[in-house]
């Protein structure tokens, strides 16, 4: 067990530091020049463009840029903004916790309604909630989230008027931007555990916890639903990482100030600095999470244990 977990740590600190690289070449050879759009153009000389850009280290060559910017973040320094010269990390952790609260929220949906359609569906084959099942997993997967969103803000803001369309201050301007998001993944985890668990169902095990009279319900939640799950978890942990990239759409959608909102703006801004930050600091998010969901393996399914210990 601890080797496991030493080997899927080195491997996630492994995944970090590529991401790394990756997106500061990304950045790096982006047609354009960030300077220009932080001086005017009316008045800026080829003089001024020069000093700044040497004050900034942008004439500096690739390996030198890359690693200054990777020294400072192992000091927890991810460089400031050029627009306003805010520091990154801080102007991330300020508004990340919007972007925590959307995310854990629309998991929440996404895997209560998710889940709880996928067993049904599977237990009643063929049948009326099995059509309704699917149907809404293929509405799920196929709605985009801007569109989702703009419908429901037709319908429970300016219709009915239950809920506020902007902002991200209070718990009612968080249910319309969760359930865009809750109804991508929950389309996602019907089918996926409709099938695992049509699968399991036909397994020998499961005939033989029916023939030594074991109850339905025993059979179905405790066995059946158990060994299912598997394949759901690491669709749920993949959906979490694609969820921090589609609050970039809701968040914009919504007005909702997370980081998603953040890089929106910094893109058009060219905000290097802030693109850089936010990009790198959703793969942290996105590779611990996944670390997290490996290790729950462990937990959930006792022949991945066994082949661990051994």
């Amino acid at each position: 067990m601890i080797k496991t977990l030493i080997e899927r740590l080195l491997s996630s600190i492994l995944v970090i530091l590529g991401s790394l690289v990756l997106v500061f070449a990304i950045i790096y050879v982006l047609p354009g020049d960030p300077v220009l759009s932080m001086l005017d153009p009316s008045t800026a000389t080829p003089e001024m463009i020069a000093n700044l850009r040497h004050q900034l280290g942008l004439d500096q060559p690739f390996h030198v840029q890359f690693g200054r910017y990777f020294a400072g973040i192992l000091r927890g320094d991810f460089g400031k903004s050029m627009i306003n010269s805010e520091p990154v990390l801080p102007k991330i952790m300020n508004h990340f916790p919007a972007t925590l609260t959307l995310t854990l929220a629309s998991t929440l949906l996404s895997v209560v309604f998710g889940v709880l359609l996928g067993v049904l569906s599977a237990v009643y084959r063929n049948r009326w909630i099995d059509v309704v099942a699917r149907l809404v997993g293929l509405f799920g997967i196929s709605m985009p989230t801007f569109w989702s969103g703009i419908l429901l803000i037709l319908l429970f803001s300016v219709q009915l008027g239950w809920f506020p369309a902007m902002g991200s201050d209070g718990l009612a301007t968080l249910v319309l931007p969760a359930a865009a998001l809750g109804i991508v993944g929950a389309g996602f985890i019907v089918r996926m555990v409709r099938n695992s668990m049509v699968e399991v169902l036909n397994e020998p095990f499961i005939v033989t916890l029916r023939a030594k009279g074991l109850a339905e319900k025993k059979v179905m939640y405790l066995h059946a639903l158990r060994n299912a799950l598997i394949p759901a978890i690491t669709v749920i942990g993949i959906h979490i990482g694609d969820l921090m990239a589609g609050t970039v759409v809701v968040e914009t959608v919504f007005s909702r100030q997370g980081i998603g909102r953040i890089i929106a703006d910094a893109i058009m801004a060219r905000d290097l600095p802030v693109v850089q930050g936010v990009v790198f600091f959703s793969a942290i998010v996105y590779v611990g999470v996944n670390f997290l969901v490996d290790l729950s393996y462990n937990y959930i399914d006792p022949r991945v244990r066994r082949s661990n210990a051994s």
